[in-house]
């Protein structure tokens, strides 16, 4: 299995649809949740699809009785395909890029005196964390449903003065660390407490045997971007959403 199959396989591990179908080097998350990763058809390799395959996407979303939405790489071998989707009345939205990096650079953010708690399930305050100040209730819910449905997945969160205020979560899978699931109340965000989160999940996934992570982030999240990129991550390619509006 090369990269790009094995990232792209252990991202819907980390959020698992209600139903995965694999069809013509695709897999085609089926999901009614909000979470774009696990209702998105993407492609296992970055090589131009077939003449067919945006009617073979579209008639198993159609059966599934959901909207075809693809998650495409931004790179020239797929600049015909999106030319065919615009034609076809479909939008790229949400830029995204997909960044990979060695675990190591995740534990240079431990701090003294800052000990993240790293469980095998989302306790009820690492959760409220989801559905608390700042955050939309309904895609947290929503969000809360699909990781639930993991079974690879360590959750990370961290007390202050008594209350959860910063959360993440690893997925370990396919001989990678894929990180989500990032979240710090609003009071709480500056000190450093995302870097934290990271430290820890990296030391459990290295713990495990891990030498490299993975992760998603938008691209105009110019703080998580520069948390990132001070951990060691790099940008593998970008990738957008396209669906009709």
């Amino acid at each position: 299995m090369d990269e790009i199959e094995a990232l792209e396989r252990a991202t819907l591990d980390a959020v698992p649809p209600q139903r995965l179908v694999h069809s013509g080097g695709w897999l085609l998350p089926l999901d009614d949740g909000t979470v774009g990763r696990s209702h998105s058809a993407v492609p296992l390799r970055h090589v131009a699809p077939g003449p067919d395959v945006l009617a073979d996407l579209e008639r198993h979303y159609r059966a599934a009785g959901l909207p075809l939405v693809l998650r495409l790489p931004d790179v020239p071998a797929f600049a015909e395909f999106a030319a065919l989707l615009r034609e076809r009345g479909y939008t790229p939205t949400k830029p995204t890029l997909v960044q990979t990096g060695p675990i190591a650079g995740l534990l240079a953010a431990r701090r003294a005196g800052v000990d993240p708690e790293v469980a095998a399930a989302p306790g009820p305050e690492w959760e409220q964390v989801f559905l608390g100040e700042g955050f939309d209730p309904v895609d947290g819910a929503s969000r809360l449903g699909i990781l639930r449905r993991g079974t690879r997945t360590l959750f990370a969160g961290l007390r202050i003065d008594g209350r959860t205020v910063a959360v993440g979560a690893a997925c370990l899978s396919q001989g990678w660390c894929g990180l989500h699931g990032m979240r710090t109340l609003p009071a709480w965000r500056g000190r450093g407490f995302a870097g934290a989160i990271l430290a820890a999940l990296g030391a459990a996934a290295r713990g495990r045997g891990l030498e490299q992570c993975f992760l998603q982030v938008e691209a105009g999240n110019a703080m998580a971007r520069s948390l990132y990129a001070a951990r060691g991550l790099r940008t593998a390619w970008t990738y957008m959403y396209w669906k009709k509006i």
